[in-house]
């Protein structure tokens, strides 16, 4: 099956305790695609500058990653750059933002692309995204993640688009601060109240919680011995739920689990370098094999 994502694509500069790196592909739905890319057939939709390196370009290429949407346009890419400190992996410190090109980008897509029924609204603006969202003619799936700064700057617009969605990513500081609710149960419930069918809600190191109208599960994060870059974690892990609920026939408890469980082990990749240098190279093949080991890390004594 085919999936379309919206989002940013980003030069990225990311300082943690293991290094430095400059210029790096990033974006929230950069990360997304490379690990979508390995359940389903990805069209990326987003704007880049003239600045924006060609060996990026190929990259989405050979991953057989469909960019005829990715628009690039005079002016500079969207640049990020950000630090994280040894205590606190959890916690991006964004040294610098630069727009660039987003500052007037409209989101267009082909006719085929339209008519594509599974759709993921990676991090962006609100009133931008509905937009996107607007362009497809009739979507079965649609997923949305979002970020503290559009639940301060745009919480009308986001709550209008959150009714409209099936499945609603977001992180436990997130839904706190959507919801009013510090109990993280109350504010996974007040978000399902908000009008999507599944809320997945992230809580870094801590694992996820995810929430139906049948059911709520919780899972672990996979362990990791050595975090050494964690931007694009929580993409990656839309990547991965998304990727699969869009390969599958049917969306049950069953494959929501798998889907939450490919989630989990795809992010904990991400988490081992720098950028996409670990997803990019991902087969299936090796993600399965740490699924196997992480669900025996979460079953039952005699499972």
């Amino acid at each position: 099956m085919s999936l379309v994502v919206f989002g940013t694509i980003a030069l990225d500069d990311v300082k943690t305790p293991s290094g430095v790196r400059k210029d790096m592909l990033g974006g929230s739905a950069a990360h997304f695609s490379m690990s979508a890319r390995l359940f389903s057939n990805i069209h990326l939709v987003g704007v880049v500058g003239k600045d924006f390196l060609q060996a990026h370009l190929e990259l989405f290429k050979r991953k057989k990653i469909n960019i005829e949407s990715l628009r690039i346009v005079h002016g500079p890419s969207f640049h990020w750059e950000g630090e994280y400190k040894q205590e606190d992996f959890n916690t991006a410190l964004t040294r610098a933002t630069e727009l660039g090109v987003l500052v007037d980008y409209v989101p267009q897509i082909t006719n085929m692309q339209r008519n594509i029924k599974n759709l993921f609204l990676a991090n962006y603006d609100a009133e931008i995204q509905m937009k996107m969202l607007q362009l497809m003619k009739n979507p079965h799936l649609v997923g949305l993640d979002s970020m503290n700064l559009w639940i301060e700057l745009q919480k009308k617009p986001l709550i209008k688009l959150i009714k409209k969605v099936n499945l609603f990513v977001l992180n436990d500081g997130e839904a706190r601060m959507l919801t009013g609710e510090t109990n993280l149960i109350k504010a996974i419930k007040a978000l399902k109240r908000m009008g999507p069918q599944m809320i997945i809600l992230k809580k870094g190191e801590h694992g996820v919680v995810f929430l139906t109208d049948q059911f709520m599960f919780s899972f672990p994060a996979y362990p990791v011995e050595k975090v050494v870059d964690p931007t694009g974690a929580g993409d990656t892990f839309a990547g991965g739920v998304m990727g699969y609920l869009s390969s599958v026939k049917k969306i049950n408890q069953t494959t929501l689990k798998k889907a939450a469980i490919y989630a989990t082990v795809l992010s904990s990749f991400n988490v081992e370098s720098f950028g996409m240098s670990k997803t990019q190279n991902l087969t299936l093949v090796e993600v399965n094999k740490r699924a196997k080991k992480f669900i025996k890390y979460i079953s039952p004594p005699g499972k």
